[in-house]
């Protein structure tokens, strides 16, 4: 009975976070002068209005869901992987310069090859941050932030002076290299949706057996619980730490690799870091790390941001979106003092 209370709970924890936060975007709506109703309405228009708006969604999902995923699997093992937009954007370097290297490589050995080479750089980089860890004992936040800024302007200088000479922005990549799939497209009314989605799936399927069915995954969440009685168990808390890294920098990598392939099939100046990874740790947070969950948080943020381009067309401006999105972070992240009032009115219920 208190592992079914625990699991609903569990659930609902998200549910109201998002529920207060779209509650508190329309209070601020409402104190800036505009109609809330007008506004919801206007993004649930621009989310589901047409069938290119909900490709859309889907597309901006899929390497929310990828990203997510990887600080999940770091987050279980107790770190806090910051730095999954660097790692992103490693794996979009990756796959870029796989693809402008053959670009006359057979379709079917080009793209996996362009995934296989994005997720071992977003491994490798996030590596880094995993054995300074496992080995100096430093913050992983630390250097991961610091690692975000370097392969930003790493990336910036490939573009001007290795990619390409002088340009903003590398030339597209072939079609053998290209996630875009002709028949996702008809579906989805023209959208950027890509192949990507289908990478994300199977990275749920692979994660949530990984966490919950293998000895590995077992060692991670050991490792996150304690790593000293881990220690004392005969696990290697230096191998798990760099592992859980590297398998986060590996699915984050994976995200940039979508993004590059798929949602722009090239790479150009940047002047941050991809949001992607930033928004992929909201995503985790609000999926409770839990994978489908994590598919459900994400879709439910590709509705927020592209739903909210729609905001302006009634007068509300596109910022409020990102105010909404913020508030449910607030909720997400003061989610123990939602389950005290779930707590203390459960004692109630029960002593009445």
């Amino acid at each position: 009975m208190g592992n079914q209370h625990s699991k609903w709970k569990n659930l609902a924890v998200p549910v109201i976070s998002v529920l207060a936060g779209l509650l508190l975007g329309a209070i601020i709506m409402l104190v800036s002068g505009y109609n809330p109703v007008e506004g919801y309405g206007a993004m649930l228009k621009g989310a589901f209005g047409r069938t290119y708006n909900m490709g859309e969604v889907l597309r901006l999902a899929t390497p929310l869901i990828l990203t997510g995923l990887g600080f999940s699997v770091a987050n279980t093992a107790g770190f806090f992987n910051i730095g999954l937009a660097g790692q992103a954007l490693c794996g979009w370097i990756g796959a870029i310069w796989i693809a402008m290297t053959f670009p006359d490589l057979p379709r079917i050995v080009l793209v996996p090859l362009a995934i296989i080479v994005g997720a071992l750089a977003g491994a490798i980089w996030a590596g880094i941050a995993g054995y300074l860890r496992a080995q100096f004992g430093t913050s992983e936040v630390i250097v991961t932030i610091m690692l975000n800024y370097t392969i930003l302007y790493i990336s910036n200088h490939l573009v001007r002076n290795v990619f390409t000479d002088s340009a903003d922005a590398t030339p597209k990549i072939s079609e053998n290299a290209s996630l875009r799939m002709q028949f996702l497209s008809d579906m989805s009314g023209g959208s950027r949706l890509n192949g990507g989605i289908f990478l994300a799936v199977l990275m749920i399927i692979l994660v949530w057996i990984l966490m919950k069915r293998t000895t590995t995954g077992f060692e991670l969440r050991a490792v996150g619980m304690n790593p000293f009685a881990s220690e004392y168990a005969g696990m290697s808390a230096k191998r798990n730490i760099v592992l859980a890294m590297v398998i986060s920098g590996a699915l984050a990598g994976m995200g940039g690799v979508v993004e590059g392939l798929g949602t722009f099939e090239n790479l150009y100046i940047l002047d941050a870091a991809p949001q992607i990874g930033f928004d992929g740790m909201a995503v985790s947070l609000l999926g409770g790390g839990n994978p489908i969950g994590i598919l459900l948080s994400a879709i439910l943020f590709g509705i927020l941001k592209i739903g909210g381009l729609k905001m302006p067309s009634v007068g509300i401006p596109n910022e409020i979106v990102d105010i909404v999105v913020a508030s449910i972070i607030f909720f997400v992240g003061i989610s123990f003092a939602i389950r005290f009032i779930m707590d203390k009115l459960s004692v109630k219920k029960g002593e009445a």
